[in-house]
């Protein structure tokens, strides 16, 4: 019975954060209306931005806890759900077409995160230095998506809105705001919690909860608004949206969580048996999590700059090698 509350208490906080998500993702945008910010910049921006604070608030917490494994494998785990589930779904539904001028840009900024997180982590940690020159490249990244804003012809300002009952939608929205953060750190705290508590019970690392159903549950935001974009014919929202969310882990949630910790984020090995005899300690985060997700990101970028689209054969190749990343997880945790 305490095994099903468990599991009941993890899903009850994947749907807390992701409707908190919503709530503060709507009062933001009101926020950053009112005040007069043109609206492709808040798409561009605090949208994804905001969408991506599961995964932060989830690291963090995960990194105060002591729980550092499940901090690097959400935010890792997550690069790769978003390549493979979401992008590979969301390519086999309807081929995806892609605007070359920007989509390399930030394709080439989202393999040098990957390669310079790989390199920091070499040695097995990501100190707070470190962290400092990740959070670096988030504002580069921002700078690169203000820049484009204000490089395309349309859209480039916007008259501030204006609101017929200010106090009343103030409040509303303030309401909101208030509710959304604070929601999101709940959901996120049951999250990390009872995903400790699953990983005692199915006797598998934290770090492997936190790749799969962590990193899935704190995707879904992104994973909602991509397979939208798709049905309503947008598609390329979808590709700038999971770019981006990349970037943001690699860069936001992994920069932060390493300042956080005291020590930085370590790297932990894992003991493997070789050849049925000799135990081998392997830091599984560098040789499986990220160059599985730097392998996805590479098919993508190669997909996105040669045929400038993402096909559905594209979209099947990342769907199968998601697949096998999984398999792969199971066969050496079980």
């Amino acid at each position: 019975m305490e095994n099903i509350i468990v599991f009941v208490l993890f899903f009850i906080g994947l749907f807390i954060i992701i409707k908190a998500g919503d709530l503060f993702v709507d009062a933001a945008v009101w926020i950053a209306k009112i005040t007069g910010v043109p609206n492709i910049l808040i798409g561009a921006t605090l949208v994804s931005l905001a969408t991506t604070l599961p995964e932060l608030f989830v690291s963090m917490i995960a990194t105060l806890d002591g729980h550092l494994d499940m901090a690097m494998g959400n935010a890792i785990g997550s690069t790769i759900c978003n390549v493979g589930l979401i992008l590979g779904l969301c390519a086999m539904i309807s081929p995806i077409s892609i605007r070359r001028r920007f989509f390399s840009v930030k394709g080439i900024l989202m393999i040098c995160a990957t390669v310079i997180l790989y390199l920091m982590a070499f040695n097995r940690q990501i100190s707070r230095n470190e962290g400092f020159v990740l959070l670096i490249l988030l504002i580069i990244y921002i700078i690169i998506n203000i820049f484009e804003v204000y490089t395309r012809k349309e859209d480039k300002y916007t008259i501030r809105y204006q609101e017929k009952n200010f106090n009343t939608a103030l409040l509303k929205n303030l309401f909101k705001f208030i509710t959304g953060a604070g929601g999101i750190i709940l959901g996120a705290r049951l999250l990390v919690d009872n995903g400790v508590l699953i990983a005692n019970i199915l006797n598998i690392p934290e770090q492997v909860i936190s790749l799969t159903l962590i990193a899935l549950g704190t995707s879904l935001p992104e994973l909602s608004t991509s397979l939208i974009a798709v049905i309503k014919g947008y598609e390329g929202i979808s590709v700038g949206n999971i770019i981006g969310a990349n970037i943001l882990n690699l860069t936001m949630v992994l920069g932060a969580s390493s300042i956080a910790a005291e020590d930085g984020l370590i790297i932990s090995v894992r003991n493997f048996e070789v050849l049925g005899k000799k135990m081998v300690a392997i830091p599984q985060t560098l040789v499986l999590d990220i160059p599985f997700s730097a392998l996805l990101m590479m098919i993508l970028i190669i997909a996105g700059t040669v045929n400038r689209k993402l096909g559905r054969q594209d979209g099947v190749l990342l769907m199968l090698l998601y697949i096998a990343y999984l398999t792969v997880l199971a066969l050496i945790s079980f």
